[in-house]
């Protein structure tokens, strides 16, 4: 990933991860609250985006406060990320039509015709990850000697990088 900038190699990271943690503050600031959400785009161009319920817990704290963190784990190559961003809700239904997918059924049953349907869209500005330098195998050989040995495997944690967005 030589000569990328940060937005692309963001972008390079999650191409593969269909779902993250959602996190946003309370309506009183006091407590973080997560939830899984489906990642609506497979190419990022600087900003992701969820569809949501307009009467959800979610839509009415990032009304309140619209700064949110997302995580991500890849199991592929052992990757975690940290994506802080803002959110902001956004009824345009040409770009539900583009991003919908018989799948969100399940969530509203009056597909794109839902009154209840909104899209969040969140312009990611920093992120910290995590990348394992070892192989799948090599962890694996790592927990099997621990368990043999009684004694504790410390699996190296990975390179931590941080990358700064643009304004998307």
């Amino acid at each position: 990933m030589n000569d990328i900038n940060d937005e692309q190699k963001f972008g390079e990271l999650i191409k593969d991860i269909k779902f993250v943690m959602f996190t946003t503050l309370d309506q009183n600031r006091s407590f973080i609250n997560s939830r899984p959400m489906t990642i609506l785009e497979k190419e990022f161009d600087g900003n992701l985006w969820f569809f949501a319920s307009h009467s959800s817990d979610l839509v009415k704290q990032i009304e309140n406060y619209a700064l949110v963190n997302l995580t991500f784990s890849n199991a592929k190559d052992f990757s975690f990320l940290s994506a802080r961003g803002f959110a902001e809700v956004i009824q345009d239904k040409e770009k539900q039509e583009e991003l919908w997918n018989p799948f969100y059924h399940s969530w509203f049953s009056q597909g794109l015709n839902d009154p209840d349907l909104c899209l969040i869209k969140v312009v990611v500005k920093s992120v910290d990850y995590w990348k394992s330098p070892e192989s799948k195998l090599v962890r694996l050989v790592g927990f099997a000697q621990a368990m043999i040995s009684g004694k504790k495997h410390n699996p190296a944690l990975g390179n931590h990088e941080h990358l700064e967005l643009r304004n998307s």
